[in-house]
């Protein structure tokens, strides 16, 4: 074990408890493609040590079990050297490395980090692939924090291309959470108080038959195998102009989630159709991760772990699930992929009137407290594997990133150990919207799935040209 430099403990939070548990254990992968090879006298040990570590002790702290039984983060001394992995792979005849890449992070995916040293490390390929020529993988396990919270770190971490001294801007029209906003209630939606009643009691009921009761239909992107280990995948992603989305956003008077939201579906349903036609029909849902912070734009890391703030503090894990149907292919949606789309924002809009996400963040509560956060953590597995795929997004910003003076030039991630078949994370970068795959591998076809993704916002796009702005 890592040598105790004192005695600082700070209660794990309940969500982070959760998310390491016997239950659950579940990653987060953060991938950098630089647009040049890795410096081998890049400082990495100084980098770490000066710049990453001093954001958050939770970065120089273990989980532990206190005499009460509770986890505590422990601070422990580092060994920088022990997180940091170079790995080799044969030589080819390629320049490329693309193959051997994609299955380095697969099987990096599928591996439990040490639980005697601080619950990250990162990994320097030094192979150009088609994305950049050389990669960085950060790994974190969740319960470190959520997307806000390490996309927070990592915009400390880098500069500006353009201009080291400036900060980074974000997109104008996005924010940082969910795809899925909600708005909190307020005195000003009094008259709508008896939708939102009704859509409370209908959404909140329909999360707990979700949760215990009800699965999903088996199809080809779920297979429900009953593994409490790390699930087998292959990671791949795809890259559409935000440009490209926004011409559909503006042609269909819908908003930009509505549209991202569209496609993902319209292509899982294209998938469905290829592999076995009567899926098409299955019931399918998709869990899309919601950030419950109130308030817009990321904070500064001092804002972020400072709990004498307004806010409270905000790093850590502030994320809720919501339940939206996936819409099943009918041959008029499919002669007409428009359809998700408004399908998407009309249940989206439904979502934005209902309070069952707070309530179901006291539920929660509620079961830690009777039954203990295992209980807990079991519940939020169930969530999961109920439900077919799991969707998350973060924003990234408009400007290029540089790390040590290595320019980003793509920017991914990807939430490894949740109990279903696909897991989907979306990315905005420099105008460029990055939407990456966790397929269960040998049970879902990569390329198959990818060209279905695709395929989707070609026929999108073409039939929204035919409506006039």
């Amino acid at each position: 074990m890592e040598g105790f430099v004192e005695e600082v403990e700070e209660p794990v939070s309940p969500t982070g408890q959760y998310l390491n548990s016997s239950s659950l254990c579940v990653y987060i992968l953060g991938v950098l493609e630089f647009e040049v090879p890795i410096d081998d006298n890049i400082q990495t040990l100084s980098l770490l040590h000066n710049v990453f570590l001093p954001i958050n002790t939770r970065f120089s702290s273990i989980m532990i079990k206190d005499k009460n039984g509770e986890k505590k983060w422990k601070k422990v001394e580092v060994k920088l050297e022990e997180h940091v992995k170079n790995p080799v792979f044969p030589s080819r005849k390629s320049s490329l490395y693309d193959e051997y890449v994609d299955d380095y992070i697969s099987t990096i995916a599928m591996e439990h980090l040490p639980e005697h040293r601080p619950l990250w490390e990162i990994h320097l390929i030094k192979y150009p692939t088609k994305n950049g020529a050389s990669t960085l993988v950060f790994k974190l396990h969740h319960a470190l924090g959520d997307g806000y919270s390490l996309m927070g770190a990592l915009l400390s971490c880098l500069q500006r291309v353009d201009n080291p001294s400036l900060p980074f801007t974000l997109p104008s029209t996005q924010t940082p959470k969910s795809i899925f906003n909600t708005k909190p209630f307020s005195k000003r939606s009094f008259p709508s108080i008896f939708p939102k009643v009704f859509n409370t009691i209908s959404d909140f009921g329909w999360s707990i038959l979700k949760s215990s009761l009800v699965e999903d239909d088996l199809t080809p992107i779920r297979s429900c195998a009953d593994d409490m280990k790390l699930r087998h995948i292959t990671i791949s992603s795809v890259s559409f102009s935000m440009n490209r989305i926004k011409e559909v956003k503006s042609r269909l008077g819908v908003g930009i989630n509505d549209v991202i939201a569209g496609l993902i579906f319209f292509g899982i349903r294209l998938y469905m159709q290829q592999i076995n036609e009567d899926s098409i029909k299955y019931k399918s849902t998709a869990l899309v991760l919601m950030n419950t912070r109130n308030f817009k734009g990321y904070k500064s890391i001092k804002e972020m772990v400072d709990k004498n703030n307004s806010n409270g503090s905000t790093w850590g894990n502030q994320f809720a699930f919501l339940h939206i149907p996936i819409p099943e292919l009918s041959d008029t949606k499919f002669e007409n992929p428009l359809e998700f789309i408004w399908e998407a924002h009309k249940e989206i809009n439904r979502k934005k009137n209902s309070l069952a996400t707070p309530l179901n963040g006291m539920l929660l509560n509620m079961v830690k407290i009777l039954r203990g956060p295992e209980a807990s953590a079991r519940y939020i597995y169930n969530t999961l594997r109920n439900s077919s795929t799991t969707i998350s997004n973060v924003i990234g910003p408009v400007e290029q990133m540089a790390l040590a003076n290595h320019p980003v030039k793509g920017l991914y991630f990807m939430v490894v150990g949740p109990p279903e078949s696909l897991t989907i994370t979306i990315m905005s970068y420099m105008g460029q919207l990055r939407i990456a795959f966790g397929l269960e591998k040998d049970y879902i076809d990569k390329q198959k799935f990818m060209s279905c993704i695709e395929n989707s916002l070609e026929m999108i796009i073409t039939a929204a040209q035919k409506i006039s702005k």
